[in-house]
Order: C-alpha cells, then structure tokens, then sequence
C-alpha cells in the first residue's frame, strides 16, 4: 500500500474517532441537560402535589371543625332541653309529692272521722239491739206471740199485698199494650181495605164456547172424530160435548191451554174449515195470540201495580195469572190487590212502600211456573225470584207467606194478612158447603187412588192433608216418592185456594200379649 493511501486512512481515522468523541461528548451534554430537566420537573410537580396536599389538609381541617363546632352546638342544644325537661320533671315531681302530701292529710283526717263516725254507729247500733231486745220482750208479753211467728205472719201479709199489687199492675200494663196495638193494628187494615177499590169475582171455573147452531157439534167432532181429537191433541185439553144446547164445555187444568183452546175455535167456527190442518194452523196462531195478550195482561197488571223494573220472564208469568181463579176469585186482579193493600199498610207503618208492593204482587207468581218444581208454588216463586235478582226482603216474603220459612223482616207478614184479606173480602171468594165437601172428598180419594195408601184424611178445611201407607209395601224412599207424586196431581187436577200440605205416615207397631 502507498504511504499516501496509508496517511490518509490515518487521516479518516483519526476524523472518525474525533467526531466519535465529539459526538459521544454531545451525546452525555443533551443526557445531562435532559436529565437536569426532568429533575426540576419532578421537583415542580412534587412541589405542587406538595402544596395540593396542604391545601386539601387545610379544607379538610376547615371542614372537620366546622362539622364538630355544627356538632357541638347541637349536643349543646340537646343538653339544654335535657336540662330544662330535667327541671319540669323535677317540678312535677314536687307538685306531685305535694299533692301526695295532701291527700295523704285529707286521707288521714276522712280515716279519723270514719272511725269516729264508725264508734258513734257502733254506739247507736248498741242502743238500738238493746232497745229492740225490750220492744221485742214487751210486744212478746202483749201478744202472747214468740217473735218468729210475727215476723211470718208480717211477711206473708207483705207478700199477699205486693202481689195483689204486682198482679194488678201487670193486667193493667199488659191490657193497656195490647189494647194499643190491636186499635192501630185495626186502624190499619181498616184504613188500607177502604182505600182499595175492588169489585166481586163471579167467574166461572169452566169456558164455555157458544155455538152458532147444533150442527156445529157435528163439525167439531168430523168423520171418526178425528176433528175433536186432533183439536185435543193439539191443544191439550178436552173437548165436552153434551145436550147442552149451542154450547161445548173446554176442561182442561192449564188455563193457558183452555185460553188457546177457546180462542182457537172461535177462529174455527167464524172460518167454518174445519178439518185437522186447519184446526193445527188455528191452534198455533191462537197460541201466539194468547201468547202476546199474556204479556199484555202482565204489563198491564204492572201499570195498575205502578211498578217497574221486571224481568221478561216474570211479567208472563204475571200474565197467565189472569187465566187462573181461586175460589173464583182471578189470581191476576187478587195479586194486584195484595200489592196495594201491601204498599198501604208498608205506608201506615214507615216501611218501604215500593218492597211490600213487589213481595204482594210476587206473592202468587208460583203459580203460573210450568214444569217440575221442588216445594210449594210460594217456594218456587222465591227461587224463581231469586234467580232474577230480586231484592231478598221481597224473596223472603213470597217464599214465607204461607208459613213454609221463617220470616226475615216485617213484610212477610204484611203478604200473609194482605193475601186473607183479599181472600176472605165479602165477595172476592165464594165457596158453598157442597163445593166445600166435594172438594175434601176429591182431596181424600185422589191420594186413596195412590198405590200403597190405606188412608187419607183431610184436615184444616182442606189445607192438609195426612197420607198413611202400608209398612210392607212401601219403604221411606217410596213414602217419600209418594209425597212427590201426590203433590204434583194436587197441583195438575185439583182447584183449591192457598197451598196444601201433604204429610205421608209409615209405622209399623209390633203388639204382643203376655199370659
């Protein structure tokens, strides 16, 4: 290698190491320096969290004495009503042992007195045996009588004499009550039956249906008396056709169908087509037509009621009311009566008027209710009412107006007496001594016809009834069974005022003789 070359090699060398150093002396001057920086920085922020801290110390300190001075003021506050509760404590104490003082003086001084009082009573009680002793030992030697038969003889003098008198006020007290009530008990009914405006009931138990001519009879029967009995099938009743002139007797139990009955053969007869279709199309337009005059006669019977407020079912139950008579008295006009007279009497007595017109009414609703029903038409009434929602002062009365339940409130009595004024007004019933005895005797045999029954016996003109079966060929479910069944032919056969009850006796005695 040339000496340049290797010189200037050197040269570089020599350059590199000097900037090397240069740089590695720069390099350690911007370390320090940045370090130097860092260190003051540190230095500033630990200064300033420093003083952060100082100042947070001192809030804190401002705020600690300021709660405890807050605190300190409210303990003070809190001692001083201690202090002063304290204080009038105390001097409720002292008032209270000084009033104990004094009552304690007035106690002692009232205990000094009793006892004084109580040796002057000791005293006087002394005096007094000892002068007793001597009435007694002197009114013994004038009478000649011991003590002990005197006081007997005064007590039973002073017994005798008190209840003389004690007897003698009572009936005087008891008369004067009982006379009160029954006047304005008569005021009442008096005033109420015044002030209803009825007219007698003469109708007739039968419909009969006038005839234009007696060849009408023929017509009515048709060839084989099939007109007659299709008539019958379709209405339900039976048709009697006898020598009464101009004139067939409808007789059926259901007023409603014997009310069908009639009108449809008057259509018949005012058409003169007489044969089964015709009959059948003028028994269903006849129905309808009763049908809407039911319901006529039952809202008609709510207008003369001036009431309101019933259930469709219930006003055509009224309806078929009109259809019915009990003694020949019509079941619809009776009902209408009860009602008002109800409503009179409710007024007399400050009761509500409107309830004691719906139970009177009501009373008689049973009635009309077709089909099976548990109990008398008063309790299928009630339930049937009940149903509907009727108020249950005015179910209570319906159901109790015939004595079947307990009465609940006073408006069940005002239907029972209501309900027989209506019946027994002169004219509203008539009733013969021949129809009264055909009726028990019909009563009598209708449950003799019963299989099973050795004897019946109508009792209470009519109203009940006493059935006896034969042990051996009844059992208690078939007495029962009996029972049911003689209700409902009382009710489908028979015509009868009020309600009858039906009792059914099975006994067995056993009787043996010792010799």
């Amino acid at each position: 290698m040339p000496l340049n070359t290797v010189s200037t090699l050197g040269v570089i060398a020599l350059a590199f190491l000097a900037g090397l150093i240069a740089a590695t002396l720069i390099a350690g001057i911007l370390w320090r320096r940045w370090r130097r920086s860092e260190q003051v920085a540190h230095e500033n922020a630990l200064e300033i969290a420093r003083r952060e801290s100082e100042i947070a110390a001192r809030e804190l300190r401002s705020k600690i004495e300021e709660e405890m001075r807050t605190e300190r003021r409210q303990l003070e506050e809190q001692l001083n009503r201690r202090e002063i509760q304290v204080s009038l404590s105390e001097e409720r104490a002292k008032s209270s042992e000084a009033t104990l003082e004094s009552r304690k003086l007035a106690i002692a001084e009232q205990e000094a007195s009793l006892k004084e009082q109580l040796k002057q009573v000791e005293a006087d009680r002394a005096q007094l045996h000892t002068l007793s002793r001597q009435y007694r030992s002197r009114l013994e030697q004038l009478s000649g009588l011991s003590v002990e038969t005197l006081r007997s003889e005064l007590e039973e003098e002073v017994r005798r004499e008190c209840e003389d008198e004690i007897r003698r006020l009572k009936a005087d007290l008891l008369d004067q009550g009982e006379e009160a009530v029954r006047e304005e008990a008569r005021r009442i009914l008096i005033d109420a039956m015044q002030r209803i405006a009825a007219t007698p009931m003469h109708d007739i138990t039968a419909t009969i249906v006038p005839l234009p001519s007696e060849a009408m009879k023929g017509r009515i029967i048709g060839r084989e008396g099939r007109n007659i009995k299709t008539f019958e099938s379709a209405t339900g009743t039976t048709l009697l056709i006898d020598e009464t002139p101009d004139s067939v007797l409808i007789s059926s139990f259901d007023p409603v169908r014997r009310e069908v009955a009639r009108v449809a053969l008057d259509r018949l007869m005012s058409d003169g087509r007489i044969h089964p279709t015709s009959i059948e199309e003028a028994v269903a337009e006849a129905g309808k037509e009763v049908e809407q005059s039911v319901i006529g006669y039952g809202e008609e019977s709510l207008r003369r009621a001036r009431l309101t407020g019933f259930h469709p079912e219930i006003v055509s139950l009224l309806g078929k009311l009109r259809f019915r008579l009990s003694n020949n008295q019509n079941a619809l006009d009776h009902s209408v009566e009860v009602a008002n007279m109800c409503a009179l009497m409710a007024a007399e007595l400050k009761l509500d008027s409107e309830v004691a017109r719906r139970a009177g009414l009501l009373h008689d609703i049973g009635k009309s209710i077709e089909g099976e029903y548990h109990g008398s038409h008063a309790v299928a009434a009630a339930d049937l009412l009940r149903r509907h929602g009727e108020d249950a002062r005015v179910v209570n009365a319906v159901a109790a107006h015939h004595e079947e339940v307990p009465p609940e409130s006073a408006y069940s009595p005002l239907v029972m007496i209501a309900d027989s004024l209506s019946a027994v007004r002169p004219g509203a019933r008539s009733e013969s001594l021949d129809s009264y005895l055909q009726r028990v005797s019909n009563l009598e045999n209708l449950a003799l016809q019963h299989p099973g029954v050795t004897g019946a016996y109508a009792l209470q003109a009519g109203r009940e009834i006493r059935v006896i079966v034969a042990p051996e060929h009844a059992s208690d479910e078939d007495a029962r069974i009996v029972a049911r069944s003689l209700r409902r032919r009382i009710e489908e056969e028979l015509q009868y005022p009020g309600s009858i009850k039906i009792t059914v006796i099975r006994e067995q005695r056993f009787t043996e003789q010792a010799k």
